[in-house]
């Protein structure tokens, strides 16, 4: 008995840890919660975690890559064939999902990730290095698109259709850096440069309009200014004459 409640409070502590590590995580901030991982009836406690429930747990390492997968599909379709996905699958070993991304504190993904100290552990930086210089240009441009688009929403500005066009490009950028495949990766950098740059002219289009309905305003208001001036003025003269 003592043993079983021994376990039970390590496996409540260890599912705590879990919950804060996701609270700060990008799955959290999109409103990816546990059960849309691992299964489960999130609105029954009783039996939020039973398998008869549709609860799946916690992946086997073998299993991570098609567990993730379920969402995150193109990506796995390039992982599996990548030479990351090829040692893992064939040999259990090398770097999954996890490996790079974690678990549960999950970030939103960054150039930041291909690092010496993370890729290092399986290999020499070098290739990895060409691959993030291959992404330079490309993830440059994505970052800026995604900081503008947050501007133009903050100042009202519809945005759908450029978010739409930026979420496809930018989607299927990362899944292609999944093959790590550092020509091919080359190859359609030119390709989704073109596709990126005509969205950020339709952004600058945005700008100008912008940029225009504040002048005009601000032509409007010099003249209701210049308007309530004269009517001042005219009302003064006629007040003076009055007397």
């Amino acid at each position: 008995r003592h043993h079983h409640t021994w376990k039970r409070g390590r496996d409540e502590s260890r599912i705590h840890q879990h919950v804060q590590e996701w609270r700060g995580s990008w799955h959290a901030k999109n409103n990816v919660s546990c059960h849309d991982c691992h299964g489960g009836a999130p609105e029954d406690a009783s039996m939020s975690m039973m398998h008869q429930r549709g609860f799946k747990g916690a992946p086997k390492d073998t299993e991570i890559p098609q567990f993730c997968g379920t969402c995150h599909i193109a990506i796995q379709d390039n992982y599996i064939k990548s030479g990351h996905g090829k040692t893992f699958i064939s040999t259990g070993e090398g770097p999954s999902c996890v490996t790079c991304h974690g678990s549960h504190n999950i970030q939103q993904a960054s150039m930041d990730i291909i690092n010496e100290q993370l890729c290092s552990q399986c290999h020499t930086y070098e290739r990895a290095k060409e691959m993030k210089q291959a992404l330079f240009l490309v993830e440059n441009k994505l970052n800026t698109i995604a900081n503008d688009l947050k501007r133009l929403k903050l100042f009202g500005i519809g945005t759908d259709m450029q978010e739409k066009a930026f979420f496809r490009n930018h989607a299927e950028y990362r899944a292609l850096f999944h093959s790590i495949n550092v020509d091919a990766v080359r190859a359609k950098s030119s390709e989704y440069t073109q596709k990126l740059e005509i969205i950020e002219a339709e952004i600058n289009d945005s700008f100008k309009q912008l940029a225009f309905r504040r002048n005009f305003s601000a032509y409007l208001f010099l003249i209701f200014i210049g308007l309530g001036i004269v009517v001042l003025l005219l009302s003064k003269s006629y007040e003076q004459k009055s007397s």
